[in-house]
């Protein structure tokens, strides 16, 4: 399986994306003991995606590639605000904000207060094309919740930006899609694997693992205690609030 790029464009920035997340340690592999994320899935792999905050040519190369891609694939003048996801996505929406020249908000997880700006902070961007930024996306669940409350308080949300997409979990696109909520990811797993080649980062008993995760990763859940379908992904979110 390989990771589809729009362009030779897309596929230089995912591959120097996935470099600075090795080179600074974002990555994690752990066959041996699963991560469990907040859907109840499995899985062998974790990116900290907050770890980028604390380097500054990284963040900075990060950012610029996530302005230039919104640009290439959504529009130079189309998008009139920058919102950040609380709280991770905080600070990329506003490094992406600053380069884009674009006011900036952000989405609270829950309503703080009441009316119209009880989960928007900044101001509410009432009729304006919101681009929705956060650090990564496993499932899309958050990205819809986040959608969801910044149209309800009246902006235009179609478009999501991220810098990592895990890409293997069922539903995440399809939810996304449903919504008329479109995704914008910098790197994937496959991005990662890929520049494995390049340099022994990892053992290769861990990338074969990791492989045979991305190839079936419900499986994989599965054999290993976590969930084993969508439906019980929603249910484990569901249960945990």
């Amino acid at each position: 399986m390989t990771t589809h790029h729009a362009s030779d464009w897309d596929r230089d920035a995912a591959l120097t994306t996935a470099r600075i997340l090795l080179e600074i340690k974002a990555v994690n592999f752990r066959p041996d003991e699963p991560y469990t994320f907040t859907a109840g899935w499995k899985s062998p792999v974790y990116i900290d995606c907050r770890k980028i905050i604390y380097f500054p040519r990284a963040r900075a190369r990060i950012c610029d590639l996530g302005a230039e891609k919104i640009g290439r694939h959504v529009g130079y003048e189309t998008i009139e605000c920058v919102a950040g996801g609380e709280t991770a996505g905080i600070p990329f929406a506003a490094w992406m904000a600053d380069r884009m020249m674009a006011p900036m908000a952000y989405v609270r997880k829950k309503p703080k207060g009441f009316g119209r700006n009880a989960q928007i902070e900044g101001d509410v961007p009432v009729g304006k094309q919101t681009l929705l930024v956060e650090g990564l996306t496993t499932d899309g669940g958050s990205k819809i919740q986040f959608a969801n409350a910044l149209r309800e308080a009246g902006a235009i949300c179609d478009h999501t930006f991220v810098v990592f997409f895990y890409g293997v979990f069922p539903g995440s696109f399809d939810q996304m899609k449903a919504m008329g909520l479109t995704l914008h990811a910098l790197c994937t797993w496959w991005d990662v694997l890929e520049v494995c080649k390049e340099r022994p980062y990892f053992e290769e008993s861990a990338l074969k693992e990791v492989r045979k995760f991305l190839e079936n990763p419900v499986a994989w859940s599965a054999a290993r205690g976590g969930v084993a379908s969508l439906e019980e992904a929603r249910a484990y979110k569901a249960r945990a609030g």
